[in-house]
């Protein structure tokens, strides 16, 4: 699946995943996920707005790896598109990575299979 980066405050930034990627891959009795970000693993807590009005994941650690990896002076607060790759069937682990050329410009939803075979 396709997320973005978004940013409330400066230097606080997070993952807006979207509302139809929640339907998909976020069953009702995920209350956390963990997120491979290269060598790191964190885990994150899913706040109930998250199936709600706020699709969004938001971490202190992930907004620092989020901030130097892709967000390093940069000027704009442009949202990064990122995809975020199901580790398995069922799990509720993912591994973030950029996007090729190819993904950006298919909109917010990536074919699981598809992405798995690339990430």
């Amino acid at each position: 699946m396709l997320v973005e980066t978004f940013g409330r405050t400066p230097g606080k930034t997070g993952l807006h995943v979207g509302v139809e990627n929640v339907q998909r891959f976020f069953p009702e009795s995920i209350s956390e996920i963990d997120l491979h970000l290269g060598h790191l693993q964190i885990r994150c807590s899913l706040n109930p707005e998250f199936r709600r009005d706020q699709p969004e994941i938001f971490d202190e650690r992930l907004s620092v790896w989020l901030e130097s990896k892709y967000l390093h002076g940069k000027r704009d607060k442009t949202p990064i598109r990122l995809a975020m790759v199901p580790i398995g069937i069922g799990t509720n682990i993912f591994r973030l990575r950029p996007v090729s050329l190819d993904e950006q410009g298919k909109g917010k939803q990536v074919d699981v299979e598809k992405a798995v075979q690339v990430g």
